[in-house]
């Protein structure tokens, strides 16, 4: 055996482990999925074949499109919210200022307390007869009488997005502020040197050497936002009138809590087809990022 033959095979034999990993916990359990979404599969021990017949059944169903776009709105306006405030904090703690290490400190507890405690924390909060915030309304004379914000469709749904940002922006923060801390002083200097304003080199300096950090956290984002089960099912489980149910929040109610597991399954898919799509989107951006597309 050659010296090029033997560190291929040491090398393939440091992936096997990993290899193996992936076949077992994501491969497998795909397939599964999508084979479970071509059958009847439910709490009977046996089930049937019936081609696309689920997928027909969920988009033929207009709830389902009405849950798509409900999905999609508050993905975007989530992950918006959270670039754009944990870009702006991630700034403000890389400036120089007084007690810099106590600010960051104070962005970590919305991402250290477990979600549960904190979802519940906000839900006591919302509630219309003892909730912190709609007593604050009252005695600024904004409101006359207490308002139950998970009672009503439009601001349970905005309450849940609120929720969102609140636990997601710490760790926005955190990562964009490690990528504002990697460039380089040298180029703040040389703009410095040559007259440049603070808002021009936060535009011509720091924002594009940001983008390939922004990209990467913007997808990570989206595809926990896109699947967040936790925040939605604790608040309001859907409600009130599915003014809040989403793709994943469909999903388990018709695996889970209707006992259609195929059903269940082919409503997984299309979530996993969406989350593929915007893969394929960002790996598109990240290699016209790396030609110098992108501006």
């Amino acid at each position: 055996m050659t010296r090029s033959q033997s560190a291929t095979l040491f090398a393939l034999g440091l992936l096997l482990p990993a290899t193996l990993y992936i076949l077992a916990i994501v491969a497998y359990p795909l397939f599964d999925t999508i084979v479970l979404s071509f059958t009847n599969a439910a709490l009977r021990p046996t089930y049937d074949f019936i081609g696309w017949e689920n997928y027909e059944r969920i988009f033929s169903a207009g709830n389902f499109t009405e849950v798509i776009i409900r999905t999609f709105v508050w993905t975007f306006f989530s992950v918006a919210l959270k670039m754009i405030i944990g870009t702006c904090g991630a700034v403000l703690l890389n400036a120089a200022v007084p007690g810099q290490t106590v600010f960051r400190i104070l962005t970590m507890p919305p991402w250290v307390v477990p979600m549960a405690i904190g979802i519940f924390m906000w839900g006591w909060m919302y509630n219309g007869q003892f909730g912190m915030i709609s007593g604050l309304l009252q005695n600024f004379g904004l409101r006359d009488s207490p308002l139950p914000f998970l009672a009503y469709g439009n601001t349970a749904f905005w309450a849940t997005i609120v929720t969102d940002v609140w636990i997601g922006v710490p760790m926005v923060t955190i990562y964009l502020l490690a990528a504002l801390q990697s460039i380089p002083k040298d180029l703040y200097e040389a703009a410095w040197t040559d007259g440049a304003g603070r808002w021009y080199r936060f535009r011509r300096v720091t924002l594009p050497l940001m983008v390939p950090a922004m990209l990467t956290m913007s997808l990570l984002s989206l595809i926990a936002t896109f699947n967040s089960f936790d925040i939605i099912w604790i608040l309001t489980q859907g409600g009130p009138s599915g003014s809040t149910t989403t793709m994943i929040i469909d999903t388990y109610r018709t695996a889970i809590g209707s006992f259609r597991y195929g059903e269940g399954a082919a409503r997984a898919v299309v979530i996993c087809i969406f989350v593929s799509l915007f893969c394929i989107v960002y790996f598109r951006a990240v290699r016209q990022l790396s030609k110098g597309q992108i501006r």
